[in-house]
């Protein structure tokens, strides 16, 4: 009987539950060739930061949750390699797939590279060209390592062939992340609940997100974002579901009180993901500062206007709704502007963003790991 491929699918953070459902639903299609063993290991470790995404998903239950909770960068790296090494040793996985630019991403990486097994990274080559931001560094490191690279877009296959990395290596299968986006999108439009419960209608408000450090670790830039939505509470509701970061830094800023007694700022808790894409989905724009909604604002078509200075995925600007405003009260408060004026972007799908990607990463694996075993 032919031995099975056993493949070490290794998550820690809310983002990567979002990517690894499309690509475990797909693994079980080949079962009888591929054995997964899902390691969770505890990056983002609060219900709505974690659990909730596996509920609602159907994700598996984890075969090793390794309780790394969130720690100062270096030291959860280290504590996740180091709570890794014994489940590679006494597993012996042929090969190990990380997704992402999170910790636990660089950390399965390093562990893998370490005991000498096979890396795959999903969602390789994004760059912002900022090495203030710690996902860049997990995304270069992790790619250099990495022996298979799954890219998202045109831009990424460029990126790692001018950083040297072989072409036999990349693959542009598309985003992942917009497999999980199509397959619930059914679940996600029959389920207007969270709209009724903050007591808004279809796009008569916007979302804010928040957590990149640039942003909240700053109280200058905080005050800047809040002081260009002055003025918009007799125009448009911001509903803001707070990250425990940014929460955290507001009172440490002194600036909670300020922004819960803001006319137009509805602050609520951290939502699900089912929840979280009906915000988005009914919303007339989006303030954000993170990647992935850079993209599902693109596929759900809804206006993004991004909050940093760069973004590691420039296909959602060139192609998509997304607008990079930066954090500059009076570029954000223009762009503003001109959405509630119905000048918005109107953006196209980026190719291969078609909810097949998982599909193409296991045809890929199946094939490579069939001329190597």
């Amino acid at each position: 009987m032919e031995r099975r491929i056993k493949i070490f699918v290794i998550a820690g953070a809310r983002p990567n539950f979002i990517k690894i459902w499309p690509l475990l639903k797909e693994l079980q299609k080949h079962k009888k060739k591929i054995k997964p063993v899902l390691i969770h290991t505890g990056q983002h470790y609060d219900f709505e930061m974690s659990k909730i995404f596996f509920n609602e998903l159907n994700i598996p239950k984890p075969d090793y949750y390794l309780g790394v909770k969130d720690e100062i960068r270096k030291k959860q790296i280290e504590k996740i390699i180091i709570k890794l090494k014994p489940v590679f040793s006494k597993e012996k996985p042929d090969l190990a797939i990380v997704v992402g630019d999170v910790n636990s991403t660089l950390a399965g990486a390093l562990t893998a590279e370490k005991m000498n097994v096979s890396i795959v990274h999903i969602e390789a080559g994004l760059r912002s060209f900022d090495r203030r931001m710690p996902e860049e560094t997990n995304r270069i490191l992790t790619d250099h390592i990495s022996d298979l690279l799954f890219v998202s877009d045109p831009q990424g296959v460029l990126n790692l062939k001018n950083e040297g990395i072989k072409t036999n290596k990349i693959f542009y299968v598309g985003n992942i992340m917009i497999d999980t986006l199509k397959k619930i999108s059914g679940r996600m439009k029959s389920k207007p609940e969270i709209l009724n419960k903050l007591g808004v209608g279809k796009k008569n408000y916007a979302v804010l997100t928040l957590h990149r450090p640039e942003n909240v670790d700053n109280k200058e830039h905080l005050r800047q974002i809040f002081q260009a939505f002055a003025g918009l509470d007799k125009k448009i509701k911001i509903v803001w579901p707070v990250h425990p970061r940014a929460k955290k830094q507001l009172k440490k800023f002194n600036l909670l009180s300020t922004v819960k007694n803001s006319k137009n700022i509805v602050m609520i808790k951290p939502l699900g993901y089912l929840e979280m894409m009906s915000l988005l989905n009914g919303a007339r724009f989006v303030l954000t500062d993170s990647g992935g909604i850079q993209e599902e604002s693109t596929i759900l078509g809804v206006p993004c206007l991004t909050l940093r200075s760069n973004t590691e995925r420039p296909v959602t600007v060139k192609v998509g709704t997304n607008t990079i405003v930066g954090g500059d009260k009076n570029k954000i408060s223009n762009e503003i502007k001109k959405i509630l004026a119905g000048r918005a972007k109107r953006g196209k799908i980026p190719k291969y963003w078609d909810g097949k990607t998982a599909k193409r990463i296991i045809k890929i694996l199946v094939r490579k790991f069939r001329k190597t075993n």
